[in-house]
């Protein structure tokens, strides 16, 4: 099984995906607009034809899937995100900073980068699109962050 976390965006998803592939070093493999759907799809506006409908970014083995939503269709797309983060894990602390900072760049950190007493290395922030994000150092003792 892969759980895969899919974002929505009120037409940011490109440059919001284009960033994220940046800075996590992954690779956009599917990014459809609304423009190249089939004329009988029920969202055919002509203002949203080059928003998306699915875009798929791929990091390693994990992915995450994005689309842009209209408030019509997505009510409470326009509110900020809350209930969930979208979580990274690594085992060097270096990385996991190099990621928080060049995430939070534009946006807000909500638990400044720092040592915890679970993690050598732990932030949270609100990227400059409204996604949340936490970022992890797995422990060098046990590697299991579901711990």
């Amino acid at each position: 099984m892969k759980i895969v976390t899919s974002l929505s965006f009120r037409g940011q998803c490109r440059e919001a995906f284009e960033f994220y592939a940046k800075v996590l070093g992954g690779e956009i493999t599917a990014a459809m607009p609304y423009g190249d759907a089939p004329p009988d799809m029920p969202i055919s506006d002509p203002r949203y034809k080059d928003w998306l409908m699915h875009c798929w970014l791929q990091v390693g083995d994990q992915a995450i899937m994005g689309a842009d939503m209209d408030v019509d269709w997505a009510p409470g797309i326009d509110k900020p995100r809350n209930g969930f983060d979208v979580t990274l894990h690594t085992e060097d602390a270096a990385e996991a900073k190099r990621w928080f900072d060049a995430l939070s760049e534009g946006g807000k950190a909500v638990m400044p980068f720092a040592e915890t007493f679970w993690s050598p290395g732990f932030g949270a922030l609100v990227d400059k699109f409204g996604v949340p994000w936490m970022v992890n150092t797995i422990p060098a003792t046990d590697g299991n962050p579901g711990q």
